[in-house]
């Protein structure tokens, strides 16, 4: 197995950001997936992490990967564009007066149109309905180029850095994703 050093930034909120919620165009829709299937999150994770290298939901038993998404205070939100999913915004409330913004992205064909500072904004604003002490999220090298800038203009303010050595399974998509087949063709 592959690794390298990987930093990552951590960073919160502590008040409510000043903007409001921002418009959705008329073809985009946000729905609350209410206990998503792991096989529909598992498609929403993968698509949306495979460039940035997400793994550790893919590697994950279901049934404790079913376990965390099916808590009633993990909130997943996907962003529909055309009635397709093109992104989606994990918000993580099991710790007490704080939401974690756990995973967030959109899919490839969708970055580049705006549609990710209306989500990341969408998600402040709806962790904020919580009335948490804090919104916070981490990201690291592997994410998106923009990640860390998008994150500071949506009103998140670093806390945190670390460098850690990170695994890199060769082929971790295609084992998890497609099963053993992946591995024989």
């Amino acid at each position: 197995m592959n690794s390298r050093q990987v930093k990552t930034t951590y960073l919160e909120m502590r008040t409510r950001p000043d903007y409001a919620t921002p418009p959705l165009p008329a073809n985009c829709l946000i729905m609350q997936a209410r206990n998503p299937s792991v096989s529909f999150y598992k498609f929403l994770y993968g698509t949306v992490g495979k460039p940035w290298q997400w793994l550790k939901r893919m590697m994950m038993p279901e049934n404790t990967l079913a376990a965390i998404i099916h808590d009633p205070l993990v909130h997943v939100y996907v962003l529909y564009v055309d009635g397709v999913p093109a992104g989606y915004a994990e918000l993580d409330r099991r710790i007490n007066g704080e939401i974690e913004l756990a995973y967030f992205g959109l899919m490839s064909e969708y970055i580049g149109q705006g549609l990710g500072k209306l989500l990341l904004q969408w998600a402040a604003q709806k962790a904020w309905e919580y009335a948490p002490t804090r919104l916070w999220v981490h990201t690291c090298e592997l994410d998106h180029p923009t990640a860390l800038l998008n994150y500071l203009k949506a009103g998140f303010v670093i806390y945190c850095e670390k460098i850690t050595e990170q695994p890199l399974p060769e082929n971790a998509y295609s084992q998890s994703m497609y099963g053993q087949a992946a591995k024989n063709t």
